[in-house]
């Protein structure tokens, strides 16, 4: 029995009529965030290992559990990104950017190990952004306004909430570790296996437990925010405060960490209640990266990423109307393999005064009344007959499929009159 040849497990294929729709959100996002000078940058899908193990941490399950790492053929150690803060803070740290631009924007896959499931998948779309040096509340502001801005023009900013918290410094963070284990030591019998492997490790990471058993113990737990210092509340409360001026509706969510080791201070996640488990659309944070050869070079920043695949499905559960991209302007059909070179020439004339029009010759070889069908089920705004009669007096028979009209035209008139039916 012969096998289906399948797409690897958790990637998938993105057709044609989806890509209506993803096309139609990815450029406005692109519009925003160029409009709020974010310059793109293009990233490789692969990087070396090490600056994710540096970066993001050794004890978290992305390094553990969820990278696609190798060795090349010179024995380096390789992986597919599965995430895009990392290798852009590489490139910024590398072509000496920084000091140059501070804002800028990416977009593709990433790839990560997990469980295949409605909105987790092992390669995955995101739009990220990444706002360099700037260390001042303000830009946290500007972030989430930004964002914020993304859903309104999509329609669906009434499904989806901010939460926002903060998880200060370093050396708060260190204090808190200690009464955190403290805690967490009374009901080490009852940890999972990764959680006891953690706890002496990077219990923080515990926090992000998915087993529902250990987030009960977890209600019980000291709160972060308790023990951060005074600069990081203050931070934290004058952005709150720009938040409220701002009209922007956000939750104080105490318990949001974030999965990453190298985030500090304002940590934030966009959530919607329309998509089950996989909830979160947006997240990001700020972080402090060390990551040139020396190891002493410091850079910071705050950024967000965007997964394409639950941005569309929040955009389809939400039943928000999106113009259809989908037709054709112009169908050309030519009667007689005599006629092609006319409808040729015509279609490249056509191309040359009207670039943005689609027009699509039909090459196939069935009969008249089945082409002008395939025409109306594009469908197509117009179709254009060349056959030997329209030939020999000079003219082009233009059916207006929309308006269910025709005309004869004089084929020295077409291109001027095509302008008439768009």
């Amino acid at each position: 029995m012969q096998k289906t040849i399948k797409s690897v497990r958790g990637m998938h294929d993105y057709l044609p009529e989806e890509l209506q729709l993803w096309n139609y959100i990815e450029n406005i996002i692109k519009e925003i965030l160029n409009s709020y000078c974010y310059l793109e940058i293009r990233l490789p899908i692969v990087e070396k290992t090490e600056i994710f193990q540096r970066a993001i941490g050794n004890i978290t399950d992305i390094i553990e559990k969820e990278m696609y790492s190798f060795q090349d053929r010179k024995g380096n150690n390789i992986t597919l990104r599965p995430e895009g803060t990392v290798g852009c803070v590489r490139a910024i740290i590398q072509n000496n950017l920084a000091h140059k631009n501070n804002k800028f924007w990416y977009f593709g896959p990433m790839f990560r190990y997990e469980r295949p499931q409605k909105g987790r998948y092992r390669q995955f779309y995101q739009f990220g952004a990444e706002v360099f040096g700037l260390d001042y509340s303000e830009i946290d502001l500007e972030i989430m306004i930004l964002t914020s801005r993304i859903w309104k023009v999509l329609g669906i900013d009434k499904d989806i909430k901010l939460e926002i918290n903060s998880i200060g410094s370093q050396n708060d963070r260190i204090k808190y570790k200690k009464e955190l284990i403290f805690f967490l030591k009374q009901y080490e019998s009852l940890l999972d296996d990764d959680s006891k492997r953690r706890l002496y490790t990077n219990p923080l990471r515990i926090l992000d437990s998915k087993n529902e058993d250990i987030k009960k113990i977890l209600k019980k737990a000291p709160l972060l925010y308790n023990y951060l210092d005074k600069k990081s509340k203050n931070y934290f409360k004058t952005l709150c405060t720009m938040l409220n001026d701002c009209g922007i509706q956000y939750y104080h969510n105490k318990f949001l960490i974030r999965g990453l080791d190298y985030y500090n201070s304002t940590v934030f996640e966009w959530r919607s209640n329309q998509l089950g488990a996989q909830d979160a659309i947006c997240a990001g944070g700020r972080y402090n990266f060390f990551l040139d050869n020396k190891g002493i070079k410091k850079i910071s920043g705050i950024g967000f990423a965007i997964g394409m695949e639950r941005l569309i499905l929040l955009a389809q559960n939400s039943n928000i109307f999106f113009p259809d991209q989908r037709g054709i302007d112009i169908y050309i059909i030519f009667i007689g393999d005599s006629n092609k070179r006319y409808a040729i020439a015509l279609s490249e004339e056509i191309h040359d005064v009207y670039p943005k029009l689609k027009v699509f010759t039909d090459f196939s070889n069935c009969t008249l009344a089945k082409k002008i069908t395939h025409a109306v089920n594009f469908p197509s705004h117009i179709a254009i007959l060349i056959g030997d009669d329209e030939v020999k007096r000079g003219l082009f028979l233009v059916k207006d499929l929309k308006y269910n009209k025709q005309y004869y035209i004089f084929k020295n008139e077409i291109l001027i009159k095509i302008n008439s039916f768009f």
